[in-house]
């Protein structure tokens, strides 16, 4: 973080980054003189309302964070700078989107926790758009002509106002994260999901919380010791923060944590906590063995949206052939319950020798599999499996000939799963018979 005594010194000469959250009103006119070299600029957590007219002069200017200020409208001349790339205005107060904020170079269009009921049809001209983040709005249709945003591949619309599903949607060629839960034409589902699932409730008092184990969008996650009469057991606790993320709502992504019941691939849940003194939601799981480890780290500003693996990064052939089975099987069973997982990347799976977990379900919602358009749904989740094969595939060579065989064939099936034709790519099912196949040969 920056303050404006090194700006106005000109201490911060020829930064490419700048970072100020100093409780300003006013955009400061010294960032002007960082427009030679200036990239990213974050003003979040401000009291910002405007941003000036003669914006573009900042002519390298990539990225735009305007995060938790007070913005009632995306500010129109960002449209005009001529190098944006992303927008990020995450928990402001926008009723409104103008139709000329939208520069056509944009890549990822960040506005969760907004009060926005409509989006322009201009973002229809922004054929780059990769990344589109809307959760927690009020949105109750959309323009259909974001059906030209045909690069669109993350899609969060999770906690709006759709009174129907935008089948259409399912036709995007590279669509494959989607997050749709907290919407009223889902609450059906939803809510007899909800009345059907029962899981153990865990009292709070019967806990002994330990060391933080990692943090989320959702939640914070907690080593914890369960008291269950006389015996003691190790286990893991994610207390939900209860906020609108990213990717939605934490009390949905909860019922589909529980929803999902019991498969290798998945991180079982042992109950739901109750009685917590501030009324916190939580579930309580089996503490992972610390030899499973991430498989990657989320996307970064440059990679957009694909994951960031660790320079020098292998896995043996083996380890490829098992994470690809066990995330393909995990899908299949979430997908014969009606449930999409919404985020299946590396990110989010925890592997060991021989063997892959597939957690957080953030992005989770549920859906009726025998509906007609069923298979769309699932077919761009696969899309998404098929980007994780093509991940696996970079980071693991085989070393005989028989394993060269098995790349090839496997090498065939991500080819499927990314297909541009919707119709064509398989099922999870069959995904998980020729992987078994191939496991075989």
């Amino acid at each position: 973080m920056h303050t404006l005594e090194q700006l106005r010194s000109g201490a911060l000469a020829g930064i490419t980054r700048l970072s100020l959250s100093c409780g300003l009103r006013e955009f400061p006119r010294e960032i002007f003189t960082l427009a030679d070299t200036l990239e990213i600029l974050d003003l979040s957590g401000n009291e910002l309302t405007s941003l000036p007219d003669d914006l573009p002069r900042l002519t390298r200017l990539r990225i735009v964070f305007c995060s938790d200020n007070p913005f009632t409208e995306l500010p129109a001349v960002l449209g005009r700078c001529p190098a944006l790339e992303m927008i990020g205005f995450k928990a402001n107060r926008i009723e409104h989107v103008p139709e000329l904020s939208l520069p056509p170079s944009l890549r990822w269009l960040v506005l969760t926790d907004n009060r926005i009921s409509r989006l322009p049809a201009s973002i229809g001209r922004c054929t780059r758009l990769q990344k589109l983040m809307l959760a927690g709005n009020r949105l109750s249709t959309l323009p259909p002509e974001l059906a030209a945003c045909r690069n669109l591949e993350l899609l969060r619309l999770s906690a709006n106002a759709l009174e129907a599903f935008p089948h259409w949607l399912l036709t995007l060629p590279r669509l494959g994260w989607l997050a749709m839960a907290g919407n009223p034409w889902c609450k059906a589902v939803e809510e007899s999901a909800d009345r059907n699932v029962q899981v153990t409730g865990i009292d709070w008092k019967d806990l002994q919380l330990g060391d933080k184990l990692g943090e989320g969008a959702s939640g914070v996650i907690h080593a914890a010791r369960w008291m269950a009469g006389e015996q003691t057991r190790s286990v893991a606790v994610k207390l939900f923060k209860g906020a609108v993320t990213s990717d939605g709502l934490p009390e949905r992504e909860m019922a589909a944590c529980i929803m999902a019941g019991s498969h290798r691939g998945l991180i079982p849940v042992l109950g739901r906590l109750q009685g917590h003194p501030q009324a916190a939601q939580g579930l309580v799981m089996p503490l992972i063995a610390p030899e499973f480890k991430t498989l990657a780290g989320p996307p970064s500003l440059q990679s957009c949206t694909r994951d960031v693996y660790a320079p020098g990064f292998t896995l043996a052939w083996t380890q490829v052939l098992a994470i690809a089975r066990d995330i393909a099987s995990a899908a299949a069973h979430l997908h014969a319950q009606g449930i999409v997982h919404g985020d299946l990347y590396g990110h989010n799976i925890l592997h060991r020798e021989g063997e892959a977990l597939l957690g957080d379900f953030g992005a989770a919602w549920l859906y009726d599999p025998g509906q007609a358009h069923a298979w769309g749904i699932e077919a761009m989740e696969v899309r998404a499996y098929g980007c994780l094969l093509e991940e696996l595939l970079a980071h693991g060579q085989p070393e005989d000939a028989a394993g060269q065989r098995q790349r090839a064939a496997l090498a065939g099936v991500r080819q499927a799963c990314l297909s541009a034709d919707v119709a064509a790519r398989p099922h999870f099912e069959a995904i998980v018979a020729m992987l078994d196949t191939l496991a075989t040969h």
